[in-house]
């Protein structure tokens, strides 16, 4: 089978796999490798556009100020160009982490598993059989691109803090790993979808949509999640991989 592949460059080059913290089983085959889209991200996880409107009012409200208070336009310009590097420091913070997120994150989907290689400067390597995953849902966030949810079976945890920003949101007594900003969301949810009936041999619920016909948004719930096999790989034996 063709692996899907969204064409992102990352780091990482001297991976024993992909994406991945080691070879898979011989058995096994990848069918989707993606990232996040950084503009989606910078957009809608470190709010790079509500950043820039906040601090273009600030800055034009400290201009009115000055002018209110007799300033002439010169001297309007001076208190804004006082406080605009600070402005530009933090939207070039946020632009620069959602830049670096998409570039360091890669999801997988094999036939047996998802793969979430995650982290900046310190990378972990999340691994979820299928059979550790309860249920799955999508959400076009717009133009294509969405999210997909993964809730966890049984007592499985994983810190929301060592998840974050690929994690669901407020969801902090239970995280629920997020593949965040996913290009063709629709697509990689009905591959993902395919692949988890045909591993777990669960029964798929019918998708149900949105009422805002901008974000429908869709279940992957399998009928029963059934726990997976320990087996001697330690791909199939834990939640959590070093990277």
């Amino acid at each position: 089978m063709k692996v899907h592949y969204d064409g992102h460059e990352h780091e990482h080059e001297l991976e024993p796999a992909y994406g991945l913290p080691e070879a898979l089983p011989t058995h096994e085959r990848v069918l989707w490798q993606g990232s996040p889209d950084w503009r989606d991200l910078a957009r809608r996880v470190f709010f790079v556009r509500k950043l820039t409107i906040y601090f273009a009012a600030i800055l034009a409200i400290r201009a009115a100020l000055v002018l209110f208070d007799g300033g002439t336009a010169i001297d309007a310009l001076k208190a804004v160009l006082l406080v605009a590097p600070l402005a530009g420091l933090a939207i070039g913070t946020a632009l620069g982490l959602a830049v670096m997120s998409a570039r360091t994150t890669v999801y997988t989907i094999t036939d047996k598993r998802v793969v979430m290689r995650i982290g900046i400067v310190l990378g972990v390597t999340f691994n979820l059989p299928f059979g550790r995953i309860a249920t799955a849902g999508f959400r076009d966030a717009g133009h294509g691109i969405g999210d997909i949810t993964l809730a966890l079976a049984g007592t499985d945890r994983i810190a929301y803090f060592h998840l974050w920003p690929h994690a669901r949101p407020w969801r902090l007594s239970r995280p629920e790993p997020m593949l965040r900003c996913v290009p063709d969301v629709q697509a990689v949810g009905q591959l993902l979808a395919r692949a988890w009936n045909a591993s777990t041999g669960a029964a798929l619920g019918t998708a149900a949509h949105s009422p805002e016909p901008a974000q429908p948004s869709g279940s992957l719930r399998p009928g029963v999640a059934q726990a997976a096999p320990v087996a001697s790989s330690r791909w199939d034996s834990a939640l959590t991989q070093s990277a």
